[in-house]
């Protein structure tokens, strides 16, 4: 029995998230009943993935592992197993990893970036791959509100009711908004995030950017760990797990979907 690490890319658009459900529409269900008929097997192959994402998430870059007796070229897992996925699912890369790596236990931190359309109109090309402010935004006041979120905290007021973490503290190392012509990027790095973690930060900060609290209400949100007195938790259409950061010593060093997924921003507007 070896293991064997899988980098996966998805448009959550058509999927009821990741993880698995009776009903099935979900990423995980899809891949694992894929990875299944490559092995040649009746039934699906259980994985364990790096984070779970919400519904309408995308992956830039989602990591699985899973364990197998099949001996197959890592190239072939890559484009044996996307001959069983739709197009909207795609295995990026495999690669042999040793028995104590986990896909999940093994990271040190999970990188997400959100892309935000700024217009008057909704983005129709963009449609499930950008959320959507139409109201001006103060960018300079959002980026003071967000450095009050840096570092380890007591994320209790941007946690889901829902949440079945086992504790609310995370360390929040990264919170970046980069202006790129009509969009806003976003990009969001910690140890881990707690469920609908991004989506109610980025529902706190566009409060600010619309001038409906102040720069200092951020920190104040953050003290009360209260997620009744948070904003409204924003869309999922922008979000992406976009990297996975792993020890050295497990050899995963294809593991940032950024430069994919931001690839149509580079250009200068």
């Amino acid at each position: 029995m070896s293991r064997v690490a899988l980098g996966l890319a998805y448009d959550g658009s058509a999927w009821q998230g990741w993880q698995t459900q009776p009903h099935r529409q979900t990423v995980q269900d899809t891949l694992e009943d894929a990875l299944g008929k490559f092995c040649g097997i009746e039934g699906s192959i259980p994985t364990i993935c790096a984070g779970r994402t919400d519904t309408g998430v995308h992956g830039a870059m989602q990591v699985v592992h899973l364990d197998t007796e099949l001996d197959r070229r890592m190239e072939s897992w890559v484009r044996g197993v996307n001959a069983f996925l739709p197009p909207s699912i795609s295995v990026q890369w495999a690669q042999p990893v040793s028995d104590d790596f986990h896909a999940r236990f093994s990271a040190r931190a999970r990188t997400y970036v959100y892309v935000l359309w700024r217009g008057r109109v909704r983005p129709a090309l963009w449609a499930g791959r950008a959320g959507w402010c139409f109201q001006p935004l103060d960018v300079d006041a959002m980026r003071a509100a967000a450095q009050a979120l840096l570092g380890e905290h007591d994320f209790s007021s941007f946690r889901s009711s829902q949440c079945q973490a086992k504790h609310p503290v995370r360390h929040l190392q990264r919170l970046d908004i980069d202006e790129r012509g009509p969009f806003l990027v976003f990009t969001l790095k910690a140890n881990a995030f707690l469920h609908h973690m991004v989506r109610n930060i980025m529902g706190a900060l566009l409060q600010v950017g619309q001038g409906r609290e102040s720069v200092d209400w951020m920190a104040q949100l953050l003290s009360w760990r209260d997620r009744k007195r948070g904003a409204p938790t924003f869309a999922p259409d922008g979000l992406y797990l976009s990297a996975i950061d792993y020890p050295e010593e497990f050899g995963l060093d294809e593991l940032d979907g950024g430069s994919q997924l931001l690839s149509p921003f580079t250009q200068t507007y």
